[in-house]
């Protein structure tokens, strides 16, 4: 059961403990307070007495789970775990949950943690918090930055890469989003940096011209939860070393008439979890692999941020609560 939860919530061992603490003792705080009150009342009908009960209890718990919460330094968890049953249930709607912060498909369409001044902005505690993993240039990572600009579902949360000269660090000063350069033997070795990713809030990986594999940690803490975008229609052209101009050199050479892109969520195989969509290119004679490289990132740009998107409005309708 802890695991699951903490994969729910994104959150890493001592923090799992700490958060089932506070709702414990707001539990009970919640109880001892209502008792009081009703003692006050004397209300004498059962069934009268049950009712104004359980209304003290709505009333008082989000209360004292946000009251004990703070001393055990969960207070921003609990906000927004409060607010997102508020707004559930209908106690308050979504454009007034907006609050201060900073730093935390279907269809065919055409290391050291460092991070710099992060200004102020409006962002809901409701938003999907996604970390973008990549290694080269980072057009990808700018699509989707651009895409989710002043949205209210999703966040850019962190940028995570294995290369310190990797031109998508730059994307991220410019932006002003937090970002991770990774080392190899602890993204392998350790537990794949889930304790950096849990102290971000991060619900969604998107790796975007990341070419490392995956490790076993991340893929059981995100089930269904990382995608990837490779330029080729999969299962074609996949697999270790298949990536960049690599790709288009070996359509090219085999003369195939089409080429693509294919989102797919990752699992333990490099190029292999199951299709989220396909769009296909035709190769043109006389085609170099830098003119397809071109026409597929125009498909990549297109598509990719709008999958996301879907993606992410699919895993904030089916999030219940725990």
């Amino acid at each position: 059961m802890f695991q699951r939860l903490q994969q729910k919530w994104r959150v890493g061992p001592l923090q799992i403990v700490l958060i089932i603490l506070c709702f414990a003792l707001g539990g009970s705080l919640t109880g001892y307070t209502a008792k009081k009150i009703m003692d006050l009342l004397s209300v004498e009908e059962d069934w009268l007495w049950t009712i104004v009960y359980l209304l003290a209890v709505t009333v008082i718990w989000p209360l004292a789970v946000l009251f004990v919460s703070f001393f055990f330094g969960q207070f921003k968890f609990f906000r927004s775990y409060v607010a997102r049953i508020s707004q559930r249930i209908g106690v308050i709607p979504g454009q007034q949950l907006a609050v201060q912060g900073s730093g935390s498909a279907g269809s065919s369409r055409p290391g050291v943690q460092n991070s710099g001044s992060i200004p102020s902005t409006q962002h809901s505690p409701l938003a999907t918090n996604i970390a973008i993993f990549a290694s080269g240039a980072g057009s990808n990572a700018q699509k989707i930055i651009d895409h989710f600009r002043g949205s209210g579902m999703a966040k850019i949360a962190l940028i995570v890469c294995n290369r310190k000269k990797a031109g998508v660090l730059q994307i991220a000063e410019k932006e002003h989003i937090p970002f991770l350069v990774i080392e190899k033997e602890k993204f392998f070795s350790g537990n794949g940096y889930l304790d950096e990713l849990a102290s971000r809030k991060i619900d969604f990986l998107v790796l975007a011209g990341f070419l490392w594999k995956i490790p076993e940690s991340l893929l059981r803490a995100f089930p269904k939860r990382i995608i990837n975008i490779h330029p080729a229609l999969l299962p074609k052209y996949g697999g270790q070393g298949m990536y960049g101009n690599f790709v288009h050199e070996a359509v090219i050479g085999a003369r195939e008439k089409e080429s693509g892109i294919t989102i797919h969520y990752v699992d333990e195989h490099y190029d292999n979890g199951d299709i989220i969509l396909q769009v296909q290119c035709p190769v043109l004679d006389g085609d170099t692999p830098e003119l397809l490289a071109d026409r597929i990132h125009e498909l990549e740009h297109a598509n990719y941020p709008i999958v996301i998107e879907e993606l992410v409005k699919k895993l904030q309708a089916t999030s219940d609560q725990p």
